[in-house]
C-alpha cells in the first residue's frame, strides 16, 4: 500500500472513459489517495458514452472525493502541496496544445501548474486523433520538459485515422509508479 496522493484529470476524450475508470479504482485499491479532477467539457458534457452526472458519480464512489471542476478548486493543488503526482488521462490534442504553451484555462491546466510550481510530477497518457499531425508538436514539446512523464501509446487505427494514438491505459498504475520515482516507463511508443 502506497500513501502517495494523486490527482487525477480527466478531458473531453469521452470514447475513453469506460478505458480510463477501471484504473482510478486500480489505484484506489493499490493504496493511492486519488483526487479526481475533470475539465469543464468533462464534467458537464453528456455524449453517446454516457451522462456527464454518471461519469461524475463514479468518480466520487471510487474515490470518495469530490471531483475538482474549477479553476478555483484546483489553484490551491500547488500551494497546499496536495498532490505527490497529477496523472492527465484521457489528455486530449486540446489539452497537450495548452499545457506546451502554458495555458492554464481549465481545471485540469490549471492544477498541472499549480502541481509544478513545487516540481511535482505530472503524467500524461494521451488519446488525441492528431497525436502525428498538429498535437506531435505539443507531446514534444512536453516530452522535453522535466518533470512530465507519458503513459506509453501507439497508434489506434493506423488504417483508419493514420495520426490517431491512445495510451495503453492499462500502463497507468507502472508508469504512476515510476513518475513517483522519477523516470520514464519505456517504451513510450510502441
Amino acid at each position: 500500500m502506497s500513501e502517495a496522493r494523486i490527482g487525477f484529470a480527466l478531458t473531453g476524450s469521452f470514447c475513453t472513459f469506460k478505458a480510463v475508470f477501471p484504473q482510478i479504482e486500480l489505484l484506489v485499491q493499490k493504496g493511492y489517495r486519488v483526487t479526481p479532477i475533470m475539465s469543464a467539457n468533462a464534467y458537464a458534457t453528456d455524449t453517446r458514452f454516457g451522462a456527464a452526472a454518471d461519469w461524475i458519480a463514479q468518480a466520487e464512489a471510487i474515490t470518495g472525493e469530490k471531483v475538482i471542476h474549477t479553476i478555483a478548486q484546483a489553484e490551491p493543488i500547488g500551494p497546499k502541496k496536495l498532490l505527490d503526482l497529477l496523472i492527465i488521462a484521457p489528455c486530449t490534442g486540446n489539452t497537450l496544445g495548452k499545457l506546451a504553451c502554458g495555458i492554464y484555462d481549465t481545471a485540469p491546466t490549471l492544477a498541472v501548474k499549480s502541481h509544478r510550481r513545487n516540481g511535482g510530477p505530472v503524467l500524461i497518457a494521451v488519446s488525441t486523433n492528431d497525436a502525428l499531425a498538429v498535437s506531435a508538436a505539443s507531446i514534444g514539446t512536453l516530452m522535453a520538459r522535466q518533470g512530465m512523464f507519458f503513459v506509453p501509446f501507439e497508434q489506434d487505427d493506423h488504417r483508419g485515422k493514420p495520426t490517431s494514438c491512445v495510451a495503453d491505459f492499462a500502463k497507468i498504475l507502472p508508469a504512476a509508479e515510476a513518475a513517483l520515482e522519477g523516470r520514464q516507463l519505456q517504451p513510450v511508443i510502441f
